[in-house]
């Protein structure tokens, strides 16, 4: 089978195509960067797909890409906190979507979809969420409305166009190839950089936070389930939760972490910032009925191995250890100068 991966740079689409290719598959990246974990892996396009494009002719925006099977959308400004300050990026998610829909349908081809747990918003109207739950009254931040706006026009094509799709909820991943903490910083790797150094570290959300954590070859693991019974006629037209299905604190992640590097942690608890969801604790048994999936990795499993990568890549890339300035933090000061009236960039 071949494969086209969109975002194809980031954690979730390199384990993706690395794990499609030892299935066998042929992987095909676009990406508006090289990839920089394994750059030799599969052959990449690089191409910012969040500028609109015209016409589609085989490819979008005048690349041309070889013939695939299957789309697997996974691109997207996916920084929370960026997005709260920065909307237009939130736009442009949308304008992504739109792309990959256009270029879909031009072909005939499945889709694939990385939607999050952020559609659900932060309600605490009940302990595990099913995918009919989601409501846009509830969308919590720019990012969220991307996200469930990109999944409205997917339900628009399927009934308009006859567009086969999946949609997948994904969760908090983590693990390999998650430590880019300058272009990309979560909330696990950058954890794990701070203790690393010896340097405090902040939670927020403290003991309140409870989230459902996936580890990738998990996630990757449904994905790629999906990929094979979606191009094959099996399964299509479905929504679908990818996580865990355990809720667990920042809090306990942090102590993990800092038990597998040896170390105590410098914690301070803080209040959640603008926009962040503060509980989520998935209901996967669609993912079980649909896909025959079920994760096989909970939380402390899922940090040993995750630190144990890590601490392999730094001894290669000693460079990666310095001082990194984090999202939130200047999330946190830009918040705390600015009044609700007033405009943002």
């Amino acid at each position: 089978m071949r494969v086209l991966v969109t975002g194809s740079s980031g954690q979730v689409g390199t384990n993706l195509a690395l794990q499609l290719l030892a299935d066998g598959h042929t992987v095909y990246g676009v990406d508006s960067r090289q990839n920089t974990w394994v750059p030799d892996a599969f052959p990449t396009y690089l191409q910012d797909l969040s500028q609109r494009y015209p016409s589609v002719d085989g490819g979008i925006g005048g690349i041309t890409y070889p013939e695939v099977d299957v789309v697997v959308h996974l691109a997207a400004h996916a920084k929370v906190h960026q997005l709260v300050r920065q909307p237009h990026r939130a736009l442009e998610n949308t304008t992504m979507t739109f792309n990959v829909l256009e270029y879909c349908r031009a072909l005939d081809l499945p889709l694939v979809f990385s939607s999050t747990r952020e559609v659900y918003g932060d309600v605490h109207r009940f302990e595990e969420y099913g995918e009919e739950a989601a409501d846009f009254a509830y969308t919590e931040s720019p990012y969220s409305a991307s996200k469930i706006s990109s999944e409205a026009y997917i339900y628009a094509y399927a009934r308009c166009y006859d567009l086969r799709y999946l949609v997948f909820r994904f969760s908090n991943v983590y693990g390999r190839y998650d430590n880019d903490l300058v272009r990309m910083e979560r909330v696990i790797p950058l954890f794990m950089h701070q203790l690393s150094r010896g340097e405090p570290i902040t939670v927020y959300g403290g003991d309140e936070k409870v989230l459902d954590f996936t580890y990738v070859d998990d996630c990757v693991d449904g994905i790629t389930r999906g990929i094979e019974r979606l191009a094959g006629g099996e399964v299509s037209n479905q929504t679908i939760n990818l996580a865990f299905g355990e809720g667990n604190t920042l809090v306990r992640a942090a102590e993990l972490i800092a038990a597998k590097l040896g170390v105590t942690p410098d914690m301070t608890k803080k209040p959640s910032l603008k926009g962040e969801v503060t509980h989520y604790v998935a209901d996967i048994r669609k993912a079980s009925d649909v896909l025959d999936w079920r994760p096989s990795t909970p939380l402390s499993d899922g940090i040993s191995l995750a630190v144990e990568w890590f601490q392999e890549w730094r001894k290669t890339h000693p460079e990666e250890d310095r001082p990194i300035v984090t999202e939130r933090a200047v999330g946190e000061i830009e918040h705390s100068f600015k009044s609700p009236a007033t405009p943002t960039a």
